[in-house]
Order: structure tokens, then C-alpha cells, then sequence
């Protein structure tokens, strides 16, 4: 089961977009009360091709993927 799998009805909420990526992403430590530029670029980076091949995909909407955050 993959990460896709075990969040496919969160991905329509930020919160369920940013678990998704951490759950994904087990390399990179999360930090609870940092904010999007506090991390590293390479987690940054990350993120927003994670998000991006979300849309391209379909999996999240474009909307969302313009919204969420990390």
C-alpha cells in the first residue's frame, strides 16, 4: 500500500496534501510549529514537486495545489 493509498480521501484538504508528504517523505524531519521557509530548500524543493505532480496527475485539483502549503 503506498502513501496514495492510505491518504486518497485526505488529499482533498491541506492538512491531508502536508501528511501525505510527510508520510512520502520519511527522510526529511517535520517540524511541528516550523513554517513553510523555515525548512531547507531541499525539503522545499520537494514539496512543491511533490504538489506539482499531484495536479499534473489529478490526484489533487489545481486549486488545492495552488493553495496548500507545507
Amino acid at each position: 500500500m503506498t502513501y496514495l493509498d492510505r491518504h486518497a480521501d485526505a488529499l482533498t484538504t491541506q492538512p491531508g496534501v502536508r501528511r501525505a508528504f510527510w508520510d512520502a517523505h520519511p527522510q526529511f524531519a517535520r517540524r511541528g510549529n516550523w513554517r513553510q521557509n523555515d525548512y531547507a530548500t531541499d525539503v522545499r524543493v520537494t514539496w512543491v514537486d511533490w504538489v506539482d505532480s499531484l495536479a499534473r496527475s489529478g490526484i489533487i485539483t489545481e486549486a488545492l495545489a495552488f493553495r496548500v502549503t507545507l
